[in-house]
């Protein structure tokens, strides 16, 4: 509500406008909740945000983290500030066709800021900066709320009145300490979210901003009302979700600045009633200012649609099977039943997991599946809060219901599958921002409850009950999100038929050396997904680690055939085949890896390896060469391109190799060792006794480092060190090959001087 008052002479405005706010039904008098002055209830709502994301401070970089942040080349100083405006989210071209289209360059910038400023990848940092963005937001809210529940009114001074302060301040607690938010604070990754959530509420405040009444009388200011659209895109370029603010924007405008009965309009627009400008279109600049978020919006859209490019993002049926189904009936019902599961994500948000597809929630393909039930009680509630919107004579209530309804399913509309097929079936993050319109329904609800109700007081306990509930299932889960095992851990129970989730489980146990255990949950992956190709892949490889040869071969050749450019696949298919002395097919298989992924450094290697065992010593080499061109720090192909040509007798390409590798790579001890032997044999001993001490000196208690540095000093002459690092090597590994009988012959040559010597 804007009131304007010109005449010097008139008492108070500030008492005028609380006066007026007092003739309209006041949500706060019904609400039995604590009153605090606007900065205390600020204080408490981020004190208390903190305290429930507190314990993620210290978490690692878990599950997306790896792509988003570890393996994004956007993050690092080489890679060009610009390239973040043609890459994706994940640090992918744009114009790529495996692009997921997550256009996201603001987000990107904070990851590469945080990276620059901690001098490496460590989480901490990241976390810190996720955990006071929510605080930020969650104090934020405070003052979106008071808008929201109580009115847009402005004192004499331009200051903002809240007509709400109690139920405020209970929706911002609600949305700080809702659990559901837990993955967008305590995941970095859900900085996006957190970014476009901030901006998102910029630019609703700056658009309420644009209705203070300025010194020339105008009733709002177009400045603030292009504010409010340039916060909408830096929005928007944090995360999609953002555009959705212009168009709240617009349903504020019209609801709260223009007082608009929605009924009604309609009955005038449908009547073609001739005082249709008395509905409130054409009154207090409304058409103007909805024409400036319209020609903002489609600006704003067609600039992404011209960086993205004209295709649409590719995902696969395990990432959205709904969207794969050829019946429109199936289509519809699980997109339905998807939002009937995120609306009681909001209601009761106890099952929390980090990823719901993969089986997670099996299709419904028939009216008899009892989960339709779900569908009809959403249906049921939702058109009886919309009856009510539109309906009710009761104006306050009409409001305050569509902009809990707006807020509700405009942000979430970009994630419903209506407009463009999405990449998951149901996402926490993504509710983020719809749970403001959660935190106004329930907060109505508690007032009308509350003025019903006899005693107050108990049904205020209930609501610090469920508050504390919360809280408690706020930490509970942040610690969850601490590290991978625990994360992927938490969601068996959740989803236990998640392929994906058993996969994942499997990855973490095989990265801590547990195959055996890992074997368990990569099978059961399989089985609940016999498509799951990088299932396939992984259990294939640690089945050829355990010289299981032959079902590696089966699991790793159906997985190229379920995805024949799956690159990986076909390199282990390739070096299982060499394993099994297929030479022929391995060589094929390992040139299919490199057709289906041209810059394949790995693949070029274990080609070498191959080649080397069949005596092709110039393809091994060129190879390994290829290998090191396109990764110049692959020590392994460097040692063996050195150790080849050692064995070869072509000591000076050895050692001008050994040069330039280690000139790439300086602190690389293998290749410390390589080179050294190779100078060795060269008789540079000097040099060489330098590199094996060097190469000693980083890896201490490897015995063929002093087993070599020995028969240096052996051919050198100086016996006396030559025997100390015999010994040394032998009591590293007393069967090391050849060091006893070189120590044997040097204890039979020192007797034989001693014996001359006597």
């Amino acid at each position: 509500q804007i009131f304007n008052q010109h005449n010097a002479e008139a008492p108070s405005l500030e008492q005028a406008f609380h006066r007026m706010a007092q003739m309209e039904p006041n949500l706060d008098h019904d609400v039995s909740w604590f009153l605090l002055p606007s900065y205390w209830a600020k204080m408490v709502v981020a004190l208390i945000s903190f305290l429930c994301f507190a314990n993620s401070y210290d978490g690692d970089f878990v599950f997306d983290d790896s792509e988003a942040i570890i393996n994004n080349k956007d993050l690092r100083a080489e890679t060009p500030l610009g390239d973040l405006w043609y890459h994706d989210f994940w640090g992918s071209k744009l114009s790529s066709n495996t692009s997921h289209k997550s256009y996201r360059p603001l987000t990107v910038l904070t990851f590469r800021m945080n990276y620059l400023f901690a001098g490496g990848f460590y989480p901490v940092g990241f976390h810190v900066i996720n955990i006071i963005l929510h605080c930020t937001i969650s104090v934020l809210m405070v003052d979106v709320f008071s808008i929201l529940l109580g009115g847009l009114q402005f004192s004499n001074k331009g200051r903002r009145l809240n007509l709400a302060p109690k139920s405020s301040l209970l929706a911002a607690l609600l949305f700080a300490v809702h659990p559901v938010h837990t993955e967008c604070v305590a995941g970095i990754v859900g900085r996006a979210d957190l970014l476009c959530a901030l901006f998102f509420l910029l630019s609703f405040l700056g658009y309420c901003k644009a209705f203070r009444e300025n010194k020339e009388g105008h009733t709002f200011s177009v400045f603030w009302v292009l504010m409010s659209v340039v916060l909408g895109a830096i929005a928007m370029l944090c995360k999609e979700q953002g555009i959705t603010i212009l168009g709240l924007n617009a349903v504020f405008d019209a609801l709260v600045i223009n007082k608009i009965n929605l009924l009604e309009l309609i009955r005038k627009l449908l009547y073609k009633d001739k005082s249709l400008e008395n509905a409130g279109l054409l009154r207090k600049g409304l058409l103007l200012r909805i024409t400036l978020l319209m020609c903002g919006g489609a600006s704003i859209l067609y600039i992404r649609w011209r960086i993205m490019g004209t295709g649409p993002p590719a995902f696969t049926e395990v990432d959205n099977p709904a969207s794969f189904a050829d019946s429109l009936f199936v289509r519809a019902i699980n997109y339905n039943y998807y939002y009937s599961l995120n609306a009681w994500l909001l209601l009761c948000p106890w099952w929390l997991c980090f990823d719901w597809s993969m089986g997670c929630i099996p299709l419904i393909k028939s009216v008899s599946d009892w989960r339709i039930i779900a569908l009809a009680a959403l249906w049921f509630c939702l058109i009886g809060l919309i009856c009510q919107a539109l309906c009710s004579e009761d104006s306050h209530k009409r409001r305050i219901l569509t902009l809990g309804l707006g807020f509700l399913i405009i942000p979430f509309l970009p994630a419903s599958n209506l407009f463009f097929r999405v990449g998951f079936v149901v996402a926490e993050r993504v509710i983020y921002l719809p749970s403001i319109g959660y935190c106004i329904l329930f907060t109505y609800g508690f007032s009308l409850l509350s003025k019903q109700a006899k005693k107050k007081k108990i049904l205020a306990v209930a609501v610090l009950g469920i508050l504390l509930i919360n809280v408690m299932r706020c930490v509970l889960r942040s610690s969850q999100w601490r590290s991978e095992e625990q994360l992927f851990r938490s969601a068996l129970s959740v989803c236990p038929l998640n392929a994906k989730v058993h996969y994942n489980v499997g990855k973490n146990l095989a990265d801590k050396g547990n195959q055996s255990a890992a074997i368990k949950y990569y099978r059961e992956a399989v089985r609940l997904n016999p498509k799951y190709v990088h299932a396939m892949n992984n259990l294939g490889n640690i089945l050829k680690e355990r010289n299981e040869l032959h079902e590696a071969e089966e699991l790793l050749s159906l997985a190229v055939q379920i995805q024949p450019d799956f690159a990986a696949a076909w390199m282990n298919l390739g070096i299982v085949q060499n394993s099994l002395r297929r030479f022929e097919e391995a060589e094929q298989s390992y040139w299919t890896a490199i057709k289906h992924r041209k810059k394949y450094p790995d693949c070029y290697y274990n080609l070498g390896r191959l080649y080397a065992d069949l005596n092709r010593h110039i393809d091994a080499l060129n190879a390994w060469r290829n290998a090191t061109v396109l990764k110049p720090e692959h020590s392994l192909a460097w040692n063996n391109m050195i150790i080849l040509l050692d064995n070869t007798g072509n000591l000076a390409q050895a050692e001008a190799v050994g040069r330039e590798a280690l000139e790439l790579i300086p602190n690389d001890h293998s290749l410390m060792f390589s080179l050294a032997n190779v100078l060795g044999k060269s008789q540079k001993y000097k040099e060489s006794e330098a590199l094996f001490l060097k190469a000693i000196k980083a890896n201490p208690n490897a015995a063929s480092y002093h087993g070599n540095l020995a028969v240096l000093y052996h051919r050198w002459g100086n016996l006396d060190l030559a025997k100390k690092h015999y010994e040394v090597s032998l009591k590293l590994d007393p069967m090391a090959p050849g060091t006893k009988e070189n120590y044997n012959l040097l204890r039979r040559k020192l007797e034989q001087l001693q014996k001359k010597g006597g």
